[in-house]
C-alpha cells in the first residue's frame, strides 16, 4: 500500500468559537493548509510543534502515545481544533509531536471516511456519500 496524503484545513476551534460569540472577527481565526498523512495505525490526530503554534493551540495536558516500535512516551495534547477533509469537517483534539501532521482512525470515523489504498485518496462511506454518519 502506498502513502495516502491529503489536503487538510486546520482551524482553532476556540477561535471559531469566538467568532460566533461576536469577540473575534471572522479574519482573525487562526487557520492553515497542511499536506496530511493519513495514518491508520493511529488513533489520534498529530500536529508538528511549528503547526500548533500557528494555530495558536494551547496545551490542555498530557497523553500517552505509543509509538510502532513500542517505545512509548508522554507528550502534550493541544486544544481543540477543526480539521476539513474531503468536504467534511470535525472537531478533535491533537498530540503535538513530529515533523508532520498525521489524520488517525478517530477522525477518518467521525467524517466517515474511507481509505482508498489504490486510488491513494479518501472517499466518503458509500453508504452515506453526502454527509457523515456516526454511530452511536
Amino acid at each position: 500500500m502506498g502513502e495516502v496524503r491529503v489536503k487538510a484545513r486546520l482551524t482553532n476551534a476556540g477561535d471559531e468559537s469566538l467568532v460566533r460569540r461576536g469577540m473575534l472577527r471572522p479574519e482573525e481565526v487562526r487557520t492553515c493548509e497542511a499536506d496530511a498523512l493519513v495514518d491508520t495505525g493511529s488513533a489520534r490526530t498529530v500536529l508538528p510543534a511549528d503547526v500548533a503554534s500557528r494555530l495558536g493551540l494551547g496545551i490542555t495536558g498530557h497523553g500517552l502515545a505509543e509509538y510502532a516500535d513500542g517505545r512509548k512516551e508522554v507528550v502534550p495534547l493541544a486544544e481543540p481544533l477543526f480539521g476539513e477533509l474531503a468536504g467534511r469537517k470535525t472537531v478533535d483534539d491533537a498530540f503535538v509531536l513530529g515533523d508532520e501532521v498525521l489524520i488517525g482512525q478517530a477522525v477518518l470515523e467521525k467524517l466517515d471516511l474511507f481509505v482508498d489504498c489504490h486510488g491513494q485518496r479518501l472517499v466518503p462511506n458509500p453508504a452515506h456519500p453526502d454527509q457523515a454518519v456516526s454511530r452511536v
